[in-house]
């Protein structure tokens, strides 16, 4: 009696199952409960049910149990039912073809190589997680209701409609050849892409351009249109794909009929920044056309439009393609007015700046924020920044408020790396009421507010970036904001908001570090890689060498840096092996060490390049990784020599003015790197003293402890006034940040999937 009862239960949970799973009103097959003895195949046969038999015991081991259940789900009842699914509910359609009067041998070996293919199926699609493990009864129920119609001469179409892709997959992709001959198997087929498209819309226009001819395909065209407006421009823009020739068939849909349109122009991509005014008829094509070919009106059109969009994001109005626009815009200032003035950077200022003398204050605004690691420091600090400044009426607060504080973070941080934040925060105008907070100090409690609910750390790199700066030059403003870091700490905490926990709490360690006297130890606090120090265990490779490579350039002052690089290694303590593309300098006392320096061959025809790159391969082959990288050269060769430097460098000197602003293109390529820069004038006073400093040290044996190695460095250098722009390793906070901030996300990951 209580066996009877768990049948029943188990038919009446079946069901239930079904229902629950696949969200269909189709009635489920019957489970059966029994075996059979009425379906013993003649000998040409069995090996066709001894094969589906495989595909059973395949099936029960797929939870990874050998125990002739199947139970990949913590319900016991659940369970049951998939194991009699598996089994019994399977050896009953087996004597069903079997028993089948109706058929010939050939039709029943073929219906039964079908089963067999589609529980290879289910088992390929579960393994890969296609499917879920549960979808077993409606995969069965599907096919045969697919079966029984095929058998009836109708269209298994109608039953297919009823049913998700993953189910429908695995029917139809178990053996092509089952159902081919039935009349809705081309439309099935078809069904499947439609429901897979549906299911994966950033899909679609690829499954579709592989599928040419779809009935439906301008369907799901508008359908997903709006989602990648890039990708649907891409497709439109061939001139042979049938894909293409259906796109610009839809006139109904004014999305898609603009996409086609700007697709059909050689300069789309200048037109795509501006689609979504484009559409709402704000701008036309035409006008665009009049703006694209003068360099001054485009920028000028997408720094307003840029304006425009970030407004209409305050009121939570997204634009299409505003990525697009800010990448375009960022893209132009760049191209357009910061090489110019950053290549003229030995000719007088008029010269120089000539060319953004034009420029509003919010275009020269953009054209500040935009270029954060690539514009000179003196292209900032005498050109871009005074003129903006001039421009708004030296009124800090103004212009926030003409962009809508679009990117402010990105100015503060600037104008602290520059040393110009003071100059910034002195244009706001004084609180009218005592009483009331003061402007500027608004503005820097919202620099620190609301981080976590930035789409990444970069807000939160941009305020650790900042922090150093600030402490040395504004005291008090360093305190606030600390405290306010606290404060917003204390609050994320309350919220239980685990990313704000993690950003705030880097942060609070990071500011504290910054005062020495608090003896911060990072590395306890927040579990990065020791910043004070770098073991001389660590430099040395396999064979106990350091290799340290140097990268030159063959300008004019490249070559005389090079010169000079050349004579300080001239001594008793080292040997110069000169080669025709390179120099290797190795030590003669002490421990072994080697500097390999490319030659400053002359940079007309890229000669210094193709040393750099002989000596970058010579090095890989060879085995030699190098792990001290040094840059000698101009700014504007800085990102050459981080393309190339050796992921295996832990300590990076970039030699060049400003080379503090490329710290995260730094740690890109090796994330470990201790890293000294300049925030501004690169100076070769201070340069060759720390170049042969950490040469010697490495030479010694060392350890290179940063704290007492600056102070031996300072006193060597003197009263050179550039000194103070030389940011040592542990003070770079923004790179400090990143560290830690990558591994407080792959700890909560991991403390996720834990639980």
């Amino acid at each position: 009696m209580k066996a009877a009862f768990k049948n029943i239960s188990a038919f009446l949970f079946g069901c239930m199952l079904m229902h629950t799973l696949t969200g269909q009103t189709a009635a489920p097959a019957v489970i059966f409960n029994k075996k059979t003895d009425q379906c013993a195949p003649p000998l040409g046969r069995a090996l066709f049910h001894d094969w589906v038999n495989a595909q059973q015991r395949n099936i029960l081991k797929l939870d990874g149990k050998d125990d002739q259940q199947f139970t990949p789900s913590a319900n016991e009842d659940v369970n049951f039912i998939l194991t009699q699914n598996a089994t019994i509910r399977i050896d009953d359609l087996q004597c069903q073809i079997e028993n089948d009067s109706t058929l010939n041998d050939q039709k029943k070996k073929g219906y039964l190589k079908a089963i067999e293919n589609l529980l290879k199926s289910y088992l390929s699609h579960s393994r890969s997680k296609k499917i879920s493990r549960l979808k077993l009864p409606d995969i069965i129920t599907v096919f045969e209701r697919s079966y029984q119609a095929d058998l009836q001469g109708q269209s298994i179409l109608p039953i297919l409609k009823e049913y998700p892709y993953e189910t429908i997959l695995t029917v139809l992709n178990a053996d092509n050849i089952t159902f081919v001959k039935n009349e809705g198997y081309t439309a099935s087929r078809q069904l499947l892409i439609y429901k897979y498209c549906l299911q994966y819309p950033s899909r679609t226009l690829k499954t579709l351009f592989e599928n040419p001819g779809l009935p439906f395909a301008d369907t799901l065209i508008k359908l997903v249109a709006k989602n990648n407006p890039k990708e649907l421009y891409d497709y439109a823009q061939s001139t042979t794909s049938t894909l293409a020739n259906t796109i610009r068939g839809i006139t109904d849909d004014n999305f898609v009929k603009t996409i086609a349109e700007i697709a059909q122009s050689k300069s789309g991509m200048q037109y795509f920044p501006f689609l979504d005014n484009i559409l709402k008829g704000k701008i036309t094509i035409q006008a665009l056309d009049e703006a694209k070919e003068d360099s001054l009106l485009y920028y000028r059109l997408l720094v307003k439009t840029q304006i425009d969009y970030t407004a209409r994001l305050h009121e939570n109005d997204t634009a299409f393609e505003y990525k697009t626009l800010t990448e375009r815009l960022e893209k132009k200032a760049k191209e357009g007015f910061v090489t110019t003035i950053n290549g003229l950077h030995s000719e007088s200022a008029e010269v120089r700046f000539k060319s953004i003398q034009p420029l509003t204050a919010e275009e020269l605004y953009y054209l500040a924020v935009s270029s954060d690691g690539s514009i000179y420091t003196s292209s900032f600090v005498k050109g871009v920044f005074p003129l903006m400044m001039r421009k708004i009426n030296n009124r800090g607060d103004s212009l926030l408020m003409a962009v809508h504080f679009d990117k402010y973070r990105k100015l503060i941080k600037m104008c602290a790396g520059y040393n110009t934040l003071g100059d910034f925060l002195a244009t706001f105008p004084k609180a009218a009421n005592p009483a009331d907070e003061e402007p500027s100090n608004t503005l820097m409690r919202a620099f620190v507010k609301n981080l976590e609910k930035s789409a990444g750390p970069e807000d939160a790199v941009d305020v650790a970036d900042s922090y150093a700066s600030i402490a040395e030059t504004l005291k008090p403003l360093a305190d606030q904001m600390l405290f306010n870091v606290q404060e917003n700490l204390l609050a994320n905490q309350a919220t239980n908001n685990k990313n704000g926990i993690a950003l705030y709490t880097i942060l609070e360690k990071l500011f504290l570090s910054a005062d020495s006297t608090k003896h911060i130890d990072l590395t306890k606090e927040l579990g990065i890689p020791p910043v004070y120090e770098v073991p001389y265990t660590s430099l040395t490779n396999d064979s106990g060498r350091v290799i340290m490579q140097q990268f030159f350039y063959g300008d004019k002052d490249g070559m005389g840096v090079f010169n000079g690089f050349i004579k300080q290694f001239t001594n008793a303590n080292w040997k110069i092996v000169a080669k025709p593309k390179w120099v290797e300098v190795s030590s003669l006392k002490g421990k072994p060490v080697t500097i390999y320096a490319n030659r400053a061959l002359p940079e007309e025809g890229g000669e210094d390049e193709l040393a750099q790159k002989e000596l970058c391969a010579y090095l890989e082959t060879n085995k030699l990784f190098p792990t001290v990288t040094i840059h000698r050269g101009h700014s504007y060769y800085a990102n050459a020599t981080i393309e190339q430097m050796a992921p295996s460098s832990k300590i990076v000197f970039l030699g060049s003015c400003g080379g503090y602003h490329l710290l995260h293109s730094v740690l890109d390529v090796a994330e470990d790197a201790h890293i000294t820069a300049s925030k501004q004038i690169g100076a070769t006073e201070i340069n060759r003293p720390f170049i042969q400093l950490l040469a010697d040290k490495a030479r010694l044996g060392s350890n290179i402890d940063w704290i007492p190695f600056w102070k031996e460095l300072e006193k060597t250098v003197g009263n050179v006034p550039e000194f103070v722009d030389y940011i040592p390793p542990y003070k770079n906070l923004g790179a400090l940040f990143i560290k830690a901030y990558k591994i407080a996300m792959s700890k909560d990951s991991y403390d996720d999937d834990e639980e």
